[in-house]
């Protein structure tokens, strides 16, 4: 059915009506979109919402034990700053002790001070002086050591001469006691000699056999004593060598009678 009415006053123009539906309908949906996302803004909000008044609950609680320990803090503060001063009056007042023990140090360190520098130059003139003496003891000690190397030395010549002294006295005294025992030896040897060649003959044998014997046996102990003599002043002879003292002894020889 064809509209054939004139479309003035409802419509300017022809096809006024068609289009306001087209954009009525297109207006629907997009509300419809709006009402949905704004339903489902409001759903995201909602729940935004309660975490927000979740967290700010949270945030009063957490306020709550903040204030609480402020609190506390303040009192710790307070308690903190009251001790803070008492021991600020404590140092005050021992830094006004340790300044006045300070100056009485430096006052004691001032005196010492002069002190020392007297004691210093009571030093020095002392030190002059042993430095004096000293160099003067010092001579007197090279003079007294060159005396006393010298002694040390005529001492050493002494003994040495006195050694040889010892020893030249020990070595006559041997050489007199082995020449007279070798002179009792030669003797005796020729009286057994002049014994044995009369024993030659058969009739004066059995005679002088026991004399012979005797000047045998006299002949072996002057031998003996020779050696004992040699041995006992050879030994003497060493020992002051040695450097033994008090070796100057005359050995006695046992007479020995002739049989």
């Amino acid at each position: 059915q064809t509209n054939t009415l004139p479309f003035h006053p409802f419509e300017m123009q022809q096809g006024d009506i068609i289009r306001m539906e087209k954009e009525h309908r297109v207006l629907q949906e997009q509300l419809k979109e709006a009402q949905e996302k704004y339903e489902q803004l409001q759903s995201r909000s909602l729940e935004e919402t309660d975490a927000l008044k979740e967290l700010l609950r949270k945030s009063v609680e957490e306020t709550e034990v903040s204030k609480n320990e402020l609190d506390w803090l303040h009192q710790d503060l307070e308690i903190k700053v009251k001790k803070w001063q008492q021991k600020k009056k404590e140092n005050q007042e021992n830094l006004k002790a340790l300044r006045n023990t300070a100056k009485k140090h430096t006052d004691t360190n001032d005196r010492y001070s002069k002190t020392i520098d007297e004691k210093e130059k009571q030093y020095n003139v002392y030190l002059n002086t042993f430095l004096e003496t000293s160099n003067k003891l010092a001579n007197e000690k090279v003079k007294l050591e060159e005396l006393i190397q010298k002694s040390q030395d005529d001492c050493q010549e002494y003994v040495n001469r006195a050694v040889k002294a010892e020893i030249s006295v020990l070595e006559n005294w041997k050489e007199t006691e082995v020449c007279k025992l070798n002179g009792i030896a030669a003797s005796a040897e020729t009286n057994l000699r002049m014994l044995k060649s009369l024993s030659s003959s058969a009739s004066a044998a059995p005679t002088l056999k026991s004399q012979i014997d005797s000047w045998e046996i006299f002949i072996l102990n002057v031998k003996k004593q020779l050696e004992k003599v040699e041995a006992e002043y050879e030994g003497k002879i060493q020992a002051v060598k040695n450097g033994v003292r008090s070796c100057l002894t005359k050995m006695e020889s046992v007479e020995l009678p002739p049989p």
